[in-house]
């Protein structure tokens, strides 16, 4: 059985940079990820390029004394160039009704899906019975994690956490899912 950890970042303040860091919470719960994970038996840690899901799993990379590998396909998916953050909200909720949809300058549902689904497929045959680390954004997490369970929605994407853990275990062409993250509070 090879086993994928989806990890999305830890907490950053929003701001219009995408290489923003994590805030103090993130970092604190970045070290909860770790705690968390420590003691699976992770072979591979892999990071979207974005600075916020890198240093989510720095701790836990740390510990298990792991490099993190740079996936540019990990990459949080680009909603596009016109939607303000006032509103994301409706703007992301366009691109779940029609996956195909993409706003100017921006990626479809469907594209972010198939690069995200490709990064898992190649790993599974790179790294079979492996555990690895997949540490990327909400959205992607979101799309890739649909694939395997089309109940996943746009009122799942809501609902996740920063950060949020949730396992990913294939085998034999089967898949399952399970949180793992516990929020505090």
């Amino acid at each position: 059985m090879t086993v994928f950890y989806l990890i999305r970042h830890a907490h950053a303040d929003w701001t219009p940079d995408e290489q923003r860091p994590l805030s103090s919470m993130g970092q604190e719960d970045a070290q909860r990820v770790a705690d968390m994970l420590c003691n699976s038996p992770i072979a591979r840690i892999y990071s979207s390029p974005f600075q916020r899901a890198r240093q989510t799993v720095r701790p836990l990379a740390n510990r298990l004394d792991l490099p993190v590998h740079i996936e540019p396909d990990l990459r949080e998916r680009r909603l596009g160039d016109g939607p303000t953050v006032n509103d994301f909200f409706a703007a992301v909720k366009q691109t779940w009704r029609e996956p195909s949809y993409a706003h100017p300058g921006g990626e479809s549902n469907a594209a972010a899906k198939q690069r995200g689904v490709a990064v898992v497929q190649r790993l599974l045959e790179q790294y079979p019975g492996e555990h690895l680390i997949l540490s990327t954004h909400g959205n992607l997490l979101t799309l890739v994690l649909q694939n395997f369970d089309p109940r996943i929605d746009y009122a799942f994407w809501k609902m996740l956490t920063m950060p949020d853990v949730y396992e990913l275990q294939m085998e034999g062409g089967k898949a399952s899912i399970t949180r793992l993250w516990q929020s505090q509070g």
